[in-house]
């Protein structure tokens, strides 16, 4: 039963003059008062469970105008409505959406990373309803609106984004969607979404063999590391000459451990081979001023001899009778055997040219549909999954990730609607 109260403060009519702010005063007594029976009435445990779905979705409490029409909707079985409502507050991008995506900008994986163009264009790509899969394949980018005033693009260092950060710009409405190669210069066959942006480059392409670019991917993406993929079993035809094939002086080590890794990776890291990450070690040993670079048609490496940049043959002696990079063809022989559990598009060949083809690949997986509801149930339930009942959430809400054109935006309102009434 409500608790006694004026005729104009039952449940059902505070709800009505909060909808039409008739009286300030009477409105913050409503409030208070519905506040107080979330306990004892319907209406105020729908109230409860706006708040919560605001909380989790955004990171900030609800306006009281903003509540009472999520309540509404949620009175109404328009829970996915109302977690809609709750993404038009401007902290879902700045926040919530920004958190989830920085830390896989880095190396770290810091969460408090410099907004910059790779976090930029995951927000970009949920706010509009670009299909996810975007992020690995196309010439996309987002950049503040020109009307912002703010320091150009700039491809060797992040002021451009760093101001929208400093300036604390209104996300939702201050990033504008562009082509990456109108920004870096890369030919439109050459970008990938987020693999080829200035962030990822300088953290993935940074000095090494090109190889941590895959590895982050697959963390970041398919939500797996390499180890979890070792495979034994196949073909070693395709691992790079850096690899002692006896570590140690022993060739047990390589067969039993180094190269259950490598088969896979190594074919599939080859999509890299033209690209790199360049600045001058000597004055800018952390690299803050480099700048992506691609071997285009026509430029030639000196040290390789053809397009192939020279990280690919270093170590070249470790077994000079293993794979010589040649060319940026890819093959992923994780499609038989025991990974192909991360379901793999049939309808694709398995193998292609450049970073484009192979971002398809991924981002056509099962594994990467399912890697993004994983970690948007975490960031709104506050917890990996822990039950049966969790499994089956996320199960159902990666069918419907697919069947929904790969729209992010809904995956936060399934996942946002199951955990609110934790």
């Amino acid at each position: 039963m409500e608790m006694s109260l004026p005729s104009y403060m039952t449940s059902k009519n505070c709800v009505k003059v909060l909808m039409l702010k008739s009286n300030l005063t009477r409105a913050l007594l409503c409030f208070l008062s519905l506040i107080s029976l979330f306990s004892v009435s319907a209406s105020a445990t729908s109230l409860e469970q706006a708040k919560r779905l605001h909380d989790r979705i955004t990171g900030v409490p609800p306006s009281i105008q903003v509540l009472v029409e999520m309540s509404s909707l949620i009175d109404q079985g328009k829970v996915t409505e109302a977690a809609y409502v709750a993404m038009e507050s401007p902290e879902f991008y700045s926040s919530t959406l920004k958190v989830f995506a920085s830390p896989w900008t880095n190396k770290d994986q810091d969460v408090f990373a410099a907004l910059n163009d790779y976090s930029a264009t995951i927000i970009g790509v949920v706010r509009d309803d670009v299909d996810f899969r975007d992020i690995l394949q196309a010439d996309i980018a987002y950049v503040g609106k020109s009307s912002l005033n703010l320091p150009s693009y700039s491809t060797n260092n992040n002021a451009h984004h760093q101001a929208l950060d400093d300036n604390f710009i209104d996300l939702a409405d201050g990033l504008v969607k562009v082509t990456q190669s109108s920004l870096n210069g890369l030919p439109t066959q050459a970008t990938a979404g987020i693999l080829t942006s200035r962030a990822a480059a300088k953290a993935f392409f940074y000095l090494g063999t090109n190889r941590a670019m895959l590895r982050f991917t697959l963390m970041n993406h398919l939500c797996t590391d390499l180890e979890p993929l070792k495979d034994n079993t196949l073909p070693v035809d395709r691992i790079r000459q850096d690899v002692s094939r006896s570590p140690g002086g022993d060739s047990r080590l390589f067969m039993n451990n180094c190269s259950g890794c490598h088969t896979g990776m190594d074919p599939l890291a080859q999509a890299f081979a033209y690209y790199d990450y360049k600045f001058d070690s000597d004055t800018d040993p952390q690299g803050e001023s480099g700048t992506l670079t691609y071997n285009s048609s026509g430029t030639i490496d000196s040290k390789t001899g053809t397009r192939v940049v020279s990280k690919y043959h270093n170590n070249a002696t470790s077994f000079p009778y293993g794979f010589a990079t040649p060319n940026d063809d890819w093959q992923n022989y994780w499609r038989t055997g025991i990974n192909q559990k991360l379901g793999w598009d049939t309808s694709l060949p398995g193998k292609g040219a450049g970073m484009k083809s192979l971002g398809q690949e991924l981002a056509n997986s099962q594994a990467f549909a399912q890697c993004q509801v994983k970690k948007v149930f975490k960031a709104v339930c506050l917890r990996d999954a822990e039950s049966q009942a969790d499994l089956s959430q996320i199960s159902n809400t990666t069918e419907a990730f697919k069947q929904n054109s790969y729209q992010l935006k809904r995956v936060f309102a399934d996942v946002g609607a199951y955990c609110m009434g934790e």
